[in-house]
Formats: C-alpha cells, structure tokens, sequence
C-alpha cells in the first residue's frame, strides 16, 4: 500500500467531509479536495457559501416534510393541487421527478428515506405518526405510495399501506411501468407519468 504524504488538517477535513457524498471513497474525495484547490478556489468558496446557506436556510415543510425556506412549501400553498390525493415519496429527488413527468396534480409527503430494518431504520426514524396525522385529516381522499421498486421502498410500500387502509383510506400504489428494483430519480418522466396514470390499489 502506498505511502501518503502529510496533509494539512484544513486539507484532510475536505477530504473527509467530501466522503459524506453517496458513492464517494477516499481517492475520489481527495481527487475533488485537490481540484477545487488548484484549479477552482471560487468555485470551492461558492460551494462552501451555497452549502452553508442551505444547511441553515432550509428547513422542512410543515405539512409535505420536504425542503422549504418558509414553514410551508410553495407546492402545498398552491391553491391549484389537488388536495384529495396525496403521493408519498422517498426524497425529494423522487417528488421532483414525478413534477417533471406534468401528470400529477395533487399534493405530496416526502419520507425522507425509506424501511430499512437490516440498517436500523425503522417506522420512528422516518416518523410515520407525522404521515399518518396529514393522511387523515379529514381532506385526503387516496394516498398514492411512490416508493422505490427497491426491496425497501416495497416493504416502505406494504407497511404504509396497512397502516393506511386501517383509517378508511384509498391507497394506490404506481403500476409496474417503472422497472423493478429502480429508482424513480433515475426513471424517465413518461414512464412516471405512465405509471400514475396506470397505478392501482393496494
């Protein structure tokens, strides 16, 4: 294994910190500490300045549990979605993909994760209690569940359903159009679109 040189501890911290990306090891995160120091200081200093400022400028929507600068989302305020239908989704990336598919009206419920019991991520990590007191407030009428077709997001899936169909609500979940075992960050938006149009009780 080759030596590597002392670094700095402002140096070694970057790289650390960069590490915390998805599917980012050691090499790449040093790879990317070195570039945006030799060839990209702005860029590295507005990085820096925008990741601060969302760190401490966002926070999560009161009603959707998505990313907000105010308590309550714009897409929630939108006096225009339907508030009958309520689509449960993963991350945020999952609800802008559905949005970017232009076939859903309604309003949406960000998880932000999904049931993962072999990593110790259970129904109070994700707070189902705050899913379940927006589902039933009176205004919801059907819950479409778009989770992932991952093991995960199909567990995430049934066990909502249970919990949802319990309290006398119509729950739907996304036909088979998006393939099994994706991700619908990474699924196109007609195959989406498709999806909801097709999708089917639960």
């Amino acid at each position: 294994m080759d030596e590597l040189l002392p670094e700095p501890e402002p140096l070694r911290a970057l790289i650390e910190a960069l590490r915390h990306l998805p599917g980012v090891g050691a090499r790449s995160a040093r790879r990317m500490a070195y570039h945006l120091l030799q060839h990209d200081p702005a860029g590295a200093d507005l990085l820096s300045r925008a990741l601060a400022g969302a760190v401490h400028g966002l926070r999560h929507c009161a009603r959707c549990n998505g990313f907000t600068e105010d308590e309550v989302c714009a897409t929630c305020r939108n006096p225009k979605r339907d508030e009958a239908v309520l689509c449960v989704v993963e991350t945020p990336a999952d609800q802008n993909m559905i949005e970017s598919s232009h076939g859903y009206r309604g309003l949406y419920y960000v998880l932000m994760g999904r049931l993962a019991p072999l990593e110790g991520v259970g129904p109070g990590d994700l707070q189902f209690d705050r899913l379940l007191a927006r589902a039933c407030d009176g205004v919801v009428r059907e819950v479409i569940l778009a989770t992932n077709f991952t093991a995960e997001g199909e567990t995430t899936a049934h066990y909502l359903s249970e919990l949802l169909r319990a309290r006398g609500l119509a729950v739907t979940r996304l036909a088979r159009g998006v393939p099994a075992g994706s991700e619908l960050e990474y699924v196109d938006a007609g195959t989406i679109a498709w999806a909801l149009m097709e999708r089917r009780s639960t």
